[in-house]
């Protein structure tokens, strides 16, 4: 029975597990969980297990252990009640490229049960939101790959999914596409579809999501609101270049120091210290700077630095 609870939870994820049959261990027991009406990030490398999460999601990929329920349906007791909650856009280009922009649209409502005025409404509504009516009677194969994207969202959205997942759907589109396509996401999320995106540029996870997660290996390594992560990035990182070589980065109180090559040195300010402090430890050591800059604080750090302590507490 779906409970009031369960409808607020858009997608539940409980120690989920994939090995294939080679042997790799896809999934290490993730456990996930996205609001409803939620914009979500799930990031990570490629071979981190983000697209085996949702090919399960999506019933695609056969899970190996744990549970997943969309809007309180599990997927192994009602899976059709499951995917019925879903749209999805996948990282590859799988249109039928020989089929006209309006019929695939069209043909994705009726395996959703959609037919006649209602089908043409939907299909005019989402091709006119997404640019591609004046395009509905090309065949796909001729539309640029930006377009190719913008037609795989229109398809996913058609039966109109209370849940979107998007796996890296501004990969290789221009700028000017990306922010349209962004804007268009925002608006149906302000609606109340939740989306769940998977990306490798983190400005788009920065701009968009109000959560994220990241995974590596397998394994979350952080699921936090954006606004906590970001607020772990409101730190000061500096890039020194030196006059001489050094062979290792100094031991400096008050501040993380390493090296970044043999004249650079990327030194992180600790509360309380100021870069006064800085300079008198380093010419105390006889190491001297010729230039100084900031460095920027973005996502990409912070995975960067979770992946390596996590590394560090395999090592010990």
């Amino acid at each position: 029975m779906v409970t009031i609870r369960d409808l607020m939870i858009a997608l539940s994820i409980k120690n989920l597990t994939k090995t294939y049959s080679n042997g790799n261990q896809a999934l290490k027991g993730i456990d996930l969980s996205v609001e409803s009406g939620d914009f979500y990030a799930l990031l990570g490398p490629n071979g981190a297990g983000k697209t085996t999460a949702i090919g399960i999601v999506s019933s695609l990929v056969n899970k190996s252990g744990g549970e997943v329920e969309v809007f309180g349906h599990s997927i192994d007791k009602e899976l059709e009640a499951a995917k019925a909650c879903i749209g999805i856009v996948p990282q590859e280009v799988n249109l039928n490229l020989w089929e006209s922009v309006g019929n695939i649209v069209t043909n994705q409502a009726g395996y959703y049960g959609l037919h006649g005025k209602l089908a043409k409404q939907r299909v005019e509504k989402y091709l006119r939101a997404l640019r591609l009516w004046d395009r509905r009677n090309d065949v796909a194969r001729s539309l640029s790959g930006g377009m190719k994207r913008r037609l795989m969202i229109a398809r996913a959205l058609v039966h109109e999914p209370r849940l979107l997942i998007l796996d890296e759907p501004t990969a290789g589109v221009d700028i000017e596409i990306r922010r349209s396509m962004w804007e268009f996401l925002e608006q149906i999320n302000e609606a109340g579809t939740t989306i769940i995106l998977t990306t490798h540029y983190l400005e788009e996870a920065e701009s968009l999501c109000r959560h994220i997660a990241i995974i590596d290996e397998g394994t979350i390594i952080e699921d936090a609101k954006m606004s906590d992560v970001l607020r772990k990035l409101q730190r000061e990182v500096f890039v020194l270049s030196l006059t001489e070589e050094l062979l290792e980065a100094p031991a400096l109180d008050g501040f993380m120091t390493r090296l970044r090559g043999e004249r650079e040195l990327e030194v992180e300010k600790g509360p309380g210290c100021d870069l006064n402090d800085l300079f008198v430890q380093l010419n105390a050591r006889n190491i001297h700077v010729s230039s100084l800059r900031n460095k920027a604080n973005r996502l990409e750090e912070l995975f960067m630095r979770l992946v390596e302590n996590k590394q560090a507490e395999a090592d010990t």
